[in-house]
């Protein structure tokens, strides 16, 4: 049977690459939402707008918007799809993406309501982020004393651990 942490991290994993490939479409293509897309269209051009340096660089709202779009879309589909590492690298390209998107909102002064789905997701990325890298809890496996503890009979002996060898009860003071 899969672990509680295992369920956990393929479930975030799913769910978060769905929602970022739906996102990604939706910043991609009016097929889905025409009302979403149309939103996306404006929000880019105001993104664009605040940042005069992505003018500069040749970056223009419908180039931004696509790029972070297809990136969504290859990310949301690697978290879905694939197993191993290249979880862990879309992970972290998304969670790079969610701040830059919330540093764009807070450009151009958004309130809190349009930019709030983007931190709960930018919290789940990081949390997925956390728990599939942690290492494995091996409280579980059984406990090995060290070679050099054997007894002369060559039986070891278990060690108490420190919480058992400290005092218990109340401490004299004079």
């Amino acid at each position: 049977m899969a672990s509680p942490r295992t369920v956990t991290v393929v479930a975030l994993s799913v769910a978060l690459g769905l929602f970022f490939v739906f996102m990604g479409t939706i910043k991609l293509t009016p097929r889905l939402s025409k009302d979403a897309y149309s939103e996306m269209k404006r929000a880019y051009k105001s993104y664009v707008r605040a940042l005069p340096l992505l003018k500069k660089m040749g970056i223009n709202s419908i180039l931004l918007r696509k790029s972070i779009g297809a990136l969504e879309v290859a990310c949301g589909i690697v978290m879905t799809l694939v197993p191993g590492r290249p979880k862990d690298v879309a992970n972290f390209f998304l969670l790079l993406l969610v701040l830059a998107v919330l540093f764009f909102h807070q450009l151009v002064g958004d309130p809190l309501k349009r930019y709030a789905h983007a931190l709960v997701f930018g919290i789940l990325l990081t949390c997925r982020l956390l728990i599939a890298r942690k290492p494995e809890d091996r409280s579980s496996e059984k406990k090995s004393s060290p070679p050099g503890n054997a007894g002369s009979d060559g039986n070891t002996e278990e060690q108490p651990s420190l919480y058992e060898k400290a005092p218990q009860g109340k401490m004299k003071l004079s």
